[in-house]
């Protein structure tokens, strides 16, 4: 199969006005969304469209209970002017552990028929509710590379006039992600906060799986568990809280 698992580490680090850091363990799915009926077959821990320890929904992400993730995913990029029709489109993500899921960000990695890696679209949620996906065009060749502004509320910590910029490496390997966000401030966009997914990639087998999901048994309760308690230090320590306004 395509489809594989990422284990590793994610990594906050914010530099204004106060400094803040923290490092955790974590897994992802990489999912081959042309492919999941095999995933499926092969790793009947993970269930797709059904219930389970383990499991994933179209409706979760870019599909529906009409559309599925492959087509949702499709009808996204058309709409953004790419013909995706014979596109290789791998979803990262995590599923839902006993029907509970909250992704702060899933990717898609979109490779045309030759493999390169054209379109990378950033799948972000808040704890409101809110999904927005910003469609990510590489600036240049080689390195992937792109920018966004920032259209949806996240941390209460940081305000909406604000711009992202992502350095991404996706390979036989593994995947690195590097995430600054820059705040407006006077004339100049400032770096306020970086990012960043160091994953390994491994097999995606009922073996690999069961052992990241003993390891991390409440990922998705882990993460929003973690979001609560690293604001709840950061608001002590006296950072101003952002008003919450929900996505025009």
């Amino acid at each position: 199969m395509r489809s594989s698992l990422l284990v590793g580490t994610v990594r906050h680090r914010r530099v204004r006005p106060r400094k803040y850091d923290f490092t955790h363990h974590v897994y992802y799915l990489a999912l081959d969304l042309d492919e999941l009926d095999a995933v499926g077959r092969m790793v009947p821990l993970l269930r797709f469209e059904r219930s389970g320890l383990l499991s994933v929904h179209a409706r979760d992400h870019l599909g529906s209970d009409r559309i599925s993730l492959a087509d949702g995913a499709r009808e996204h990029l058309a709409r953004e002017g790419f013909d995706a029709a014979d596109w290789r489109i791998t979803l990262v993500t995590n599923a839902r552990v006993l029907g509970y899921l909250f992704n702060p960000v899933s990717f898609y990695f979109c490779r045309d028929a030759s493999g390169v890696l054209r379109v990378v679209l950033a799948e972000v949620s808040n704890t409101h509710g809110d999904r927005c996906v910003y469609t990510l065009r590489p600036e240049g060749t080689g390195a992937f590379v792109a920018g966004a502004r920032k259209r949806m509320y996240v941390s209460p910590f940081i305000e909406m006039d604000a711009a992202y910029r992502f350095h991404i490496r996706d390979d036989d390997g593994g995947l690195v992600v590097a995430i600054q966000e820059r705040e407006r401030c006077g004339d100049v966009d400032a770096l306020t906060l970086w990012a960043g997914f160091r994953l390994l990639r491994r097999p995606l087998t009922q073996g690999t799986l069961l052992r990241a999901a003993l390891r991390h048994p409440v990922i998705t309760l882990q993460t929003i568990a973690l979001i609560h308690l690293h604001a709840l230090r950061l608001w002590t320590a006296g950072i101003r809280f952002v008003r919450y306004r929900r996505p025009a």
